[in-house]
């Protein structure tokens, strides 16, 4: 009875968590930054092959206005936006390899093969499955694996399965490798979250530092799921870490999303802008947080540092000047940064901020995020939203919203939050019922907005410029309701007594260590 009710827990477990703990079975001696290479990368060559095959299967049948036509003829996969598989590339030829010693050798040659015919796809895949740490066995049973992906659905819907698949793999392998994952991977939910608040349903979508295209893969799921078209969105990006942007290249293609303005070079955005002309209309970004080696002094002249040349040591005002260049006059961006920007003066950060607020008036509003929500950095992070309606008829142009979401969120192990569904509409619709104040609550289906103690608050221009252009939203939200009867004299002595307390052991210690020394003869 146990035995059966074991089985059914197990049938019941979705299909992803099933591939990935069996895909960490054959990891061996591997490391996860490695590894991934090696499992997505196959996972992209069965979805080419998948959706090659089924087209090859139409061509071989020739009905209707596919009658006379060659399935081996390369011109009629281009017309269909397909890549093209040569026949050692096709996933059969590769399950009936998968036992031999020479598998690894087989699949590097497969990718090189896809290279050479799809040009869009040159230097993007991995070839690292003949390496010596590569067990063949392990590979014959990955491919095994990845091959029953999709298994029992039509070929059209193995697209759909893969790239869920996918997604789910890229989020697990950020996780194994923690601090690392942070150049390649945005949790979830915060690219969930910031989509949430900007509703890209048409118009350019750029983001400068792309990682693994995250960002562009949440902004089509977005329109597709409020059945918009996705072809009213295009996306442009650019990653200076080649390896990262080989994976943001695999991703799209993954969703069948058109990445061929997704641009890698190794100098990266501030000193080789690959969309310097590009005026969007999201730009949806995660940059890194409080880079010093950015190349700041040789950019001291630079036009996009409108509100203030920013410091060479640190790169997050950069980031924000370099987003507002690229913003289209009814633009709109929702970037995440360091919490320190909400409230640093060194080197003119200050400054920066007061000019992007009172000359620019570009700042909407400022979300506090949960600590624990990044994998890479325990740097408490924030939300920036700017906008450029703000001057031109937008309804809160005098205000900026303030949001503290710091006790939203839960746990995914010992060291990572997330957000929730109901985290992200909380904090998404409080934004929507802000931004849409001149609309009837009844017509446009949206909640009029109130600030909430603890939650939200609508703030002044003129009380953010009494603060000394402070935007954390702390010191605008207040306290909730319950906690409005803090005692803080209570609380503050008991701090001190346990302060002191924690200095008293720390001088028997080292009252203790010095005897010990003292005994010691040298």
């Amino acid at each position: 009875m146990a035995t059966a009710k074991a089985a059914k827990e197990i049938k019941a477990e979705p299909l992803e968590k099933q591939l990935w703990k069996a895909a960490c079975k054959l990891q061996k001696n591997i490391d996860a930054a490695e590894y991934k290479h090696v499992v997505l990368g196959l996972m992209f060559l069965k979805y080419i092959s998948d959706a090659f095959g089924e087209l090859h299967d139409r061509l071989k049948a020739g009905e209707g206005d596919l009658a006379g036509a060659d399935p081996e003829d390369k011109d009629e996969y281009k017309a269909e936006n397909v890549f093209f598989v040569p026949a050692e590339a096709r996933w059969p030829h590769l399950v009936a390899h998968a036992k031999q010693p020479g598998i690894g050798t087989h699949v590097d040659a497969a990718m090189d093969a896809i290279e050479k015919e799809n040009p869009s796809l040159k230097g993007v895949l991995p070839k690292v499955y003949a390496r010596q740490n590569l067990d063949p066995a392990s590979l014959g049973e990955l491919i095994d694996l990845i091959g029953n992906i999709a298994l029992g659905d039509a070929k059209a819907r193995s697209a759909d399965v893969l790239g869920h698949v996918f997604e789910y793999f890229l989020g697990e392998f950020a996780l194994a490798e923690g601090k690392q994952a942070g150049q390649f991977y945005t949790p979830r939910s915060i690219v969930e979250l910031l989509v949430n608040m900007l509703e890209p349903y048409k118009g350019r979508v750029f983001d400068p530092c792309c990682g693994s295209g995250g960002m562009f893969v949440q902004s089509e799921k977005f329109v597709e799921e409020h059945q918009g078209r996705i072809n009213d969105i295009s996306i442009y990006g650019q990653e200076s870490n080649q390896t990262t942007w080989r994976l943001a290249k695999m991703n799209l293609a993954i969703r069948g999303i058109d990445s061929s303005q997704v641009k890698w070079n190794n100098k990266g955005s501030f000193l080789n802008d690959a969309h310097k002309d590009l005026k969007a209309d999201f730009i949806i970004a995660n940059p890194p947080f409080n880079v010093s080696d950015w190349s700041g002094e040789q950019l001291r002249g630079d036009a996009r540092w409108q509100y203030g040349t920013p410091p060479a040591g640190n790169a997050n005002f950069a980031w924000l000047q370099h987003f507002v260049y690229h913003l289209s006059p009814a633009g709109i961006a929702g970037v995440v940064l360091a919490k320190g920007a909400l409230t640093s003066k060194t080197s003119g950060e200050g400054d920066i901020r007061k000019n992007l607020i009172a000359e620019g008036n570009l700042i909407d509003c400022i979300v506090n995020l949960p600590a624990k929500l990044f994998l890479n950095a325990q740097i408490p992070a924030a939300l920036w939203f700017m906008n450029r309606t703000r001057n031109n008829g937008h309804p809160r142009k005098n205000e900026i919203l303030f949001i503290d979401a710091r006790n939203l969120g839960h746990l995914i192990n010992r060291r990572t939050k997330e957000l929730s569904h109901d985290d992200i509409q909380q904090i998404a619709s409080t934004y929507h019922a802000w931004r849409n104040a001149s609309v009837i609550p009844a017509q446009a289906g949206i909640q009029p907005y109130q600030d909430i103690k603890g939650f939200c608050a609508s703030v002044s221009l003129e009380r953010v410029a009494e603060l000394d252009y402070v935007l954390t939203p702390g010191r605008y939200v207040g306290l909730p309701d319950e906690e409005d009867d803090f005692n803080f004299p209570e609380r503050f002595t008991g701090l001190r007594a346990e302060f002191e307390a924690q200095l008293l052991e720390e001088a028997k210690l080292n009252k203790a260590i010095a005897e010990n020394l003292a005994k010691v003869k040298i």
